[in-house]
């Protein structure tokens, strides 16, 4: 089997591929004695661990603790030691938080400087959103945004500029949808790791152990976003960054709710296909697309099947998924005009959805001609709101309807009490939303960005 080679701070490594969930963050402490990649909450969550991952489509901000090693393969990382320059120069961003006196006890700083180094060599100016998945605990973000804004807009230094290795296979990869296709149907029982957001958890968390594993980083033919008529195909390994972007023109409000979609470091990695195949009931991407009526794209060997959306998931836990099938991709409308996406949550940047709600509801001539409103957190699957749908259709388009749809969540859903809401709040939350969406079609101003005291 072939190393799996990279270049660490410029310097070509090989590592043997004995052990594919190892992850980065581990190879680099112990291994390589490189410890300013700090282990924090070793789940993609506080950023301590962030390193620069650079590869043919660029560099992005990564979590090294969820990061295995096989992702690795044929790309440049930079940890905060290989950031200053060849006689010791220090980088820009490192040199404002110097100036801006953006570090106390330091434990979060390499992470910071590197989710900074990332952004200003991309010439991201949006910091807010580049530094949620970053915390601190002690400094406090004023000092740390103005040392970002000090260098926003300025030149990366020349010594990032990264040459890739040469590489041959990628271990653990298959390298087309094809071949997946056909090692997954004749190993059916195996782990598919895609971004490796939530399967690293798995790793570092319950400690599982994962004899059988594929990576489908390489199959390059399933990150692909294509326009067939009326219709927007997403491949299931176009990563959640990429969705974003892409979407942002013909479909704001998704684009908007996955802005709050983790951290950017989970969003350069975790993918559209991992996020509807994990089957979780507060995913956040498919309540949005249940609303616009996306049918899911599986395949099994040669066999390709098409299906709702809504229809795939079944029970908390349980899809409908044969062994060895897998999610190939997501189609949807190419334009949502009507959609709105709302996500509670206890903290704005960086949380779990108590409640998600996605609404379209079509009206023609003051009346309701359609609904689809389809709720994350109030069941045990990704759910529509079937009976608020059906109170809705054919009524006017007045607040008075929506009053009186309201008692219909009850029949739609029975939500569970737990950390994040109880059962009650989040019933009377996700008809709030129903609410907000009327008067927010009406032009108001129902965001928390937009209202003001």
């Amino acid at each position: 089997m072939n190393d799996i080679a990279f270049h660490l701070n410029g310097t070509p490594v090989c590592v043997p591929a004995d052990d594919p969930t190892r992850t980065l963050l581990q190879w680099l402490r112990e291994d390589r004695g490189l410890v300013g990649t700090k282990e924090g909450c070793n789940e993609g969550d506080c950023g301590a661990c962030t390193v620069m991952v650079t590869d043919d489509q660029g560099s992005r901000a990564l979590n090294a603790c969820i990061l295995f090693l096989p992702q690795l393969h044929g790309k440049a990382v930079r940890t905060v030691e290989g950031l200053t320059g060849p006689k010791g120069e220090l980088h820009p961003v490192q040199a404002a938080m110097v100036e801006k006196h953006g570090s106390q006890c330091g434990f979060c700083t390499p992470g910071f400087v590197m989710s900074m180094a990332v952004a200003q060599k991309n010439g991201a100016t949006d910091h807010d959103d580049y530094l949620a998945g970053n915390l601190c605990r002690c400094t406090g973000y004023a000092p740390i945004i103005r040392a970002a804004e000090a260098v926003a807009g300025t030149q990366a230094p020349g010594w990032l500029v990264e040459a890739l290795p040469e590489a041959g296979p990628v271990p653990f990869a298959p390298t087309s949808s094809d071949a997946l296709a056909n090692w997954y149907a004749a190993h059916p029982d195996a782990t598919l790791i895609a971004g490796a957001t939530d399967v690293g958890l798995w790793v570092t968390k319950q400690l599982r152990d994962l004899p059988e594993v594929a990576f489908l980083h390489a199959c390059t033919d399933l990150q692909k976003i294509e326009r067939d008529g009326d219709r927007l195909r997403i491949g299931a390994g176009v990563t959640i960054a990429a969705l974003r972007k892409a979407v942002s023109g013909t479909h704001p409000a998704f684009a908007e709710l996955l802005r709050r979609f983790a951290s950017e470091q989970v969003r350069q990695a975790a993918t559209v296909g991992g996020n509807i195949a994990n089957g979780s009931p507060i995913g956040d991407t498919p309540p949005a697309l249940i609303a616009m009526g996306a049918v899911l794209h599986l395949r099994r060997g040669a066999t390709q099947r098409e299906i709702r959306l809504e229809d795939f998931f079944l029970d908390y836990g349980k899809q409908d998924r044969a062994a060895g099938e897998f999610v190939e991709a997501v189609t949807i409308p190419a334009s949502a005009p009507g959609l709105a996406c709302y996500k509670l949550t206890k903290r704005f940047d960086q949380d779990i959805s108590a409640v998600c709600g996605c609404f379209a509801i079509g009206v023609e001539g003051g009346k309701i001609a359609n609904a689809r409103i389809a709720f994350g957190g109030m069941a045990g699957i990704p759910k529509r709101a079937a009976a608020v749908e059906a109170a809705l259709t054919g009524k006017d388009w007045t607040l008075a309807t929506v009053t009186t749809a309201l008692p219909a969540f009850a029949t739609d859903f029975a939500p569970m009490t737990d950390m994040r809401a109880s059962a009650d709040y989040r019933l009377e939350t996700a008809r709030n939303m129903l609410i907000r969406y009327f008067h927010e079609r009406a032009g108001q101003a129902v965001s928390v960005l937009e209202v003001t005291p």
